[in-house]
């Protein structure tokens, strides 16, 4: 018999390849499977609720691993596993039990992602690798209204990446919140899923928009043409978080 369990991860993407296993470098799957699969005695597979690329933070990316025993001390399990973990910038915020038809990836509908920026003159210190700093003013209100724009159902072939695995690049984007406070501008998305660099594609155009490289007529050209060549450059990976995956 097997038992499925869902753990809630957070970790810090900086010195990463991204979740998923890659040759080229260290990832956050590979991590926790090696430290579970050391600590729980038997071969672990970790299936995340979505790739996260290099550099992308997540505050509760969501996990599910099918294991042969019962877990009976959840913070106990928590505790050790974090012990294992603490030369990283990972933790295991969460264990819960669940069916065995439980999918971490397949049985999400819905996810957030927010999209930090610091738009100040001064270089990030505290903050450095962890949002992108902007220096030049971004007007905000027309950020606002570019938010609106793509809020609904779309073909969202602009802010795609070529090489994203997709079969449809239509998406319902439930909620694009674009919030400032003092010189911090967050940017929130909500929807079932996303289109691989979506919300970067969507944040660098929308960083145009604010720095009048672009106004709202651009802005909706570049969104309507369905061509990925009329995006603006994508934002930065380290100002992207995956905040909560909802099933």
């Amino acid at each position: 018999v097997m038992f499925t369990y869902q753990i809630t991860v957070e970790y810090l993407g900086t010195n990463f390849v991204g979740w998923q296993i890659q040759k080229n470098g260290l990832s956050i799957q590979e991590i926790l499977e090696k430290t579970l699969s050391r600590f729980l005695k038997e071969k672990i597979k970790v299936i995340g609720s979505g790739r996260t690329d290099a550099g992308v933070h997540a505050s509760e990316q969501s996990a599910h691993l099918k294991i042969k025993h019962n877990i009976i001390d959840k913070n106990n399990f928590i505790n050790s596993i974090n012990f294992f973990l603490k030369k990283y910038p990972i933790s295991i915020l969460g264990i819960k039990k669940k069916s065995n038809k439980f999918h971490a990836r397949h049985s999400a509908n819905k996810r957030i992602y927010k999209y930090f920026i610091i738009n100040r003159c001064s270089s990030l210190a505290l903050e450095k690798n962890k949002a992108w700093h902007i220096k030049k003013k971004l007007d905000i209100n027309i950020m606002k209204q570019g938010a609106e724009i793509l809020k609904g159902t779309h073909n969202f072939s602009t802010f795609r990446a070529s090489s994203c695995q997709a079969k449809s690049p239509i998406k319902t984007l439930k909620k694009v919140v674009v919030k400032k406070n003092k010189n911090q501008i967050v940017l929130t998305f909500q929807s079932k899923s996303f289109l691989q660099q979506q919300v970067r594609s969507m944040v660098g155009s929308l960083k145009y928009l604010g720095e009048g490289k672009w106004n709202l007529n651009d802005f909706k050209k570049a969104f309507l043409s369905k061509k990925r060549t009329m995006c603006a450059p994508p934002a930065p990976a380290h100002g992207l978080y995956l905040t909560k995956v909802f099933y």
